[in-house]
């Protein structure tokens, strides 16, 4: 079965569940960026790409709600971390695929989806993921539903890391070295500053 389409249809998570501590727990989602919160980044560039799309958000879900999308919470106690976002993505998605992206990192490509499901041939890969050209950029991440039942036993047995539990699936690296601001986040008040002196620059 030949599923190599860039019109493979996807769910897309926004990951704003995070506690943000080096932002002193500001809530990095709703943080903005040249005047436009943070996660409307992602809706505005994510969004087109994607068949619907969720945020995963632990709290402010008001807020949230207000930009017109669908929220949903960790149903894994404790900010336990990306794949516990992912865990609850996969339960509440639409379509058998869905691609992540954290909210902190504003600039995602135009064509992000669409190279994240070039490596999708066939059932044998579950899961891809961004490689940024030096290491694996996790959080950029596209999953198939059958995973759901791997993630929740991982997580069940407290298990945080995702390379650990790419182990534990069929898994390819997508390149992405020639994007390299996509991967820029905001983890800190300076970075937010740098990323905002490169969109005004640009």
């Amino acid at each position: 079965m030949i599923i190599n389409d860039s019109r493979l249809r996807m769910s897309g998570l926004l990951l704003a569940g995070g506690r943000a501590r080096r932002m002193g727990g500001e809530d990095k989602g709703l943080m903005t960026l040249d005047n436009k919160p943070l996660v409307q980044w992602g809706l505005d560039r994510l969004g087109p790409q994607v068949d619907e799309i969720l945020i995963s958000a632990n709290r402010n879900h008001d807020q949230y709600q207000a930009l017109g999308v669908k929220v949903i919470s960790d149903s894994v106690d404790g900010f336990a971390g990306p794949l516990a976002g992912f865990l609850t993505g996969l339960a509440h998605a639409s379509q058998d695929w869905m691609v992540t992206a954290p909210c902190d990192s504003p600039l995602i490509e135009e064509n992000y989806v669409a190279r994240m499901g070039s490596l999708i041939t066939s059932d044998s890969i579950d899961v891809t993921v961004a490689h940024d050209g030096l290491r694996l950029q996790p959080v950029f991440m596209l999953l198939h539903r059958r995973v759901h039942d791997s993630l929740r036993r991982f997580l069940d047995c407290g298990e945080r890391k995702i390379d650990k539990w790419l182990e534990e699936v069929s898994w390819a690296a997508v390149d992405f070295s020639d994007s390299p601001n996509m991967f820029l986040n905001a983890n800190t008040h300076e970075d937010l500053e740098s990323l905002q002196r490169l969109v005004r620059a640009s």
